[in-house]
Formats: structure tokens, sequence, C-alpha cells
């Protein structure tokens, strides 16, 4: 069907911009710090709501003692630091203390790696290292990024969800329409067939009435194209609604 394609290359634009935007944003929010901007490109994410886990961080800090996996916790204790400033001493203390942990595992892993000469294993403990000692060293402004991050991340998935909702809906009612202009094909091949058997004044008075139901189904087949245009016109109208709500969002964190 022909909005299959269009919804297709939509989604793939859609991808595209999206991944557009995330770099954007941090490009925006890290300035020229290019270390931090390398850090945040690597630890932040574009959905926290799929990639962070469930899992409260207590049970993610004790997992990662036992595992010596500390990311999931590191993530966790990152994003919750994002969304709750009045605690925002507590998650620098958290991720200082998990990024300490972190360097003393991967210092141990690092250790047998280089004794069984491992030599590629150990170049990447070694970039492990320098990067929970950034996160360490610079805990407060990665927390600050995270924040503005987030926190337009999470305004854009509610965009995104809505937006889902409304394409959904424009898809029934395309499909809806499609099987209702099928099965009118139909009756009207139908009732073709059936007055083209007849005859005489029974066949006129037919023919008559046919084309009283044609001007009809024409009628509300126009009906239908502007409902459906105006649903896209609408579609668009929320679109440029919510690029204007960005574009003032992004004044804002400018602003401070």
């Amino acid at each position: 069907m022909w909005w299959k394609k269009k919804d297709k290359k939509q989604e793939e634009e859609k991808k595209v911009e999206i991944e557009e935007k995330e770099e954007s944003l941090l490009q925006e929010l890290c300035g020229d710090d290019a270390k931090l901007y390398g850090f945040t490109c690597n630890n932040l994410y574009e959905n926290p709501l799929t990639a962070i886990s469930q899992k409260d961080l207590a049970t993610l800090t004790e997992e990662a003692e036992k595992s010596g996996n500390f990311t999931p916790a590191v993530d966790k204790a990152i994003f919750e630091g994002s969304q709750n400033p009045e605690e925002r001493g507590k998650y620098i203390k958290a991720i200082k203390d998990l990024a300490s942990k972190s360097i003393q595992a991967t210092e141990q892993e690092k250790e047998k790696a280089e004794k069984s000469g491992n030599t590629n294993r150990v170049a990447f403990l070694e970039k492990r290292i320098e990067n929970q000692r950034l996160m360490s060293e610079r805990t407060e402004d990665i927390i600050n990024v995270a924040t503005k991050f987030y926190n337009e991340k999470l305004v854009e998935l509610g965009e995104d969800s809505r937006r889902a909702e409304r394409i959904k809906e424009r898809k029934t009612v395309e499909s809806d329409e499609w099987r209702a202009g099928q099965l009118e094909s139909a009756a009207r091949e139908t009732r073709k067939k059936e007055i083209s058997k007849m005859s005489g004044e029974e066949k006129r008075e037919a023919e008559r009435q046919f084309k009283r139901e044609e001007l009809a189904a024409e009628e509300m087949k126009a009906v239908r194209e502007e409902e459906r245009r105006e649903a896209e016109r609408e579609e668009g109208r929320l679109e440029q609604q919510e690029k204007a709500e960005r574009e003032a969002r992004k004044k804002d964190r400018e602003g401070n």
C-alpha cells in the first residue's frame, strides 16, 4: 500500500534526524570540552527509560561489587542524579565511589592481563581506567550535562509517543478507507451485472438509482479524503508546535 512506503521513508528520515539531534545536543551542552563530549557520547542514552536498569541503585551497586561490572550502577546513578537536583550531592558521591571501586577492579584485571601477555586487553583496560578517572574528576560537569540532556530526551520521548499514536490512528483510518473502497468497488461490479440482466423500465430505473448511488459514493469519498488531509495538516501543525517548543527550550538552555 502506498502509505506503507511513505511511513517507512518517514521512519528512516526520523532515525537519521534523531542521531543528528543527539550529537548536536551533546555538542551544544559540552561546547569545546572534547573530553566531556567524548564521555557523554559513550555514556548517555537516547532512551534512558529502556537503556537504564529499573533496579534500584543499591541493588545494582551490590551486583557490581560481585561481578566487577559497574556500568549499570553508574548509568543509574548518573540518570537519577540528573533527575533529582535536590539530592545531587548524594549522587555525586555515589558516582565517585563507583568510579573508585571500578578502577580498583579494573586494575586487578589489568595485572592479570599483563601477566598473561594480552597487550590488547591491557590497552582496553587502561582506556577504561582513564575513563573512570575522568568520571571521578568531572562528576559534577557530567551530571550538569546529563540533567539537560535527559530532560530534553524525556520531553522528546513524550513527543515520540504521541506521534506514534497519531501515526497508528492515521494508519487505521487509511486501512479502513482502503477496505471500504474495495468493498464498494466489488458491490458496484455486482450491481452492474445485475442491471445488465434487466430490461425495459426496470433496467432504466435501476440505472438511474445506480447513478445516484455513484454520486453519493463520490461525495462520501471526497469527505473522507478531506478528513484525511485535515488530519495530515493537523499533524503538520503539531510537528511545527513541537519544533517551536524545542527551539524555545534550546534558547532557555543557552540562557542558563
